[in-house]
């Protein structure tokens, strides 16, 4: 059997609730904002700046990273070393997905556990101390449209603002984790399922995902 489980999702796709579904059906542990909080606690950087940090990596962004022209760390140290004059200081982006990674490994080691978003799927392909036949890795996407009307729907975004939110979300999530792992988001080499929120109801994808993680 699985013991642990992350759902990386497209916005609006209807991820979330199939990832808290899956939690309730096995009896799981469920993180999603959890994870933002832990992680300014032992990072002293604020959750509502994680919060707005984590996916809010621009194209912008990118392209000054690559001139090397990325905004300037803060004084805060993830690995809570002392910081001599001369210790190197991390981008906020780096700082916050390391904030973030050290949370999800310690949140995977308490027991069985779903992970919602955050590169889980990567800082635990790649962690030691976890085995690959213990994680099962679901990527929920949607079409345009579907994921529009949820948008409407289940967020309260405005008709006029939903497809530009939808597509801007994406692309945020995927340079996210494009820029912090070695992997393409989305990619099918990378996740175990890739399922179509859009056509399968809820309840159904949840319940497909719990019995896929009982054959371990």
């Amino acid at each position: 059997m699985k013991k642990i489980i992350t759902i990386s999702r497209e916005y609006g796709s209807g991820g979330r609730v199939i990832g808290q579904l899956v939690a309730k059906e096995l009896g799981y542990d469920f993180y999603d904002k959890e994870i933002i909080d832990i992680s300014a606690q032992e990072s002293g950087l604020s959750a509502d700046f994680i919060a707005k940090t984590e996916q809010n990596i621009s194209s912008a962004w990118l392209y000054n990273l690559l001139l090397g022209t990325s905004y300037a760390g803060t004084s805060a140290n993830v690995a809570g070393q002392p910081m001599g004059a001369h210790s190197p200081v991390l981008p906020l982006a780096d700082q916050v997905f390391n904030a973030q990674r050290k949370t999800i490994l310690d949140l995977a080691k308490k027991g069985p556990c779903v992970i919602l978003g955050r590169c889980a799927d990567y800082v635990l392909s790649t962690a030691e101390d976890f085995k690959k036949e213990d994680i099962l890795n679901v990527f929920i996407y949607a079409d345009l449209e579907a994921k529009v009307r949820n948008a409407i729907e289940y967020y309260g975004i405005p008709e006029k603002d939903a497809r530009k939110t939808v597509m801007q979300v994406d692309k945020r999530r995927a340079n996210h984790y494009n820029t912090f792992t070695e992997n393409v988001w989305g990619d099918r080499k990378n996740y175990d399922l890739l399922i179509n929120g859009g056509i399968i109801p809820r309840e159904k994808i949840a319940h497909m995902i719990a019995d896929i993680a009982k054959l371990g």
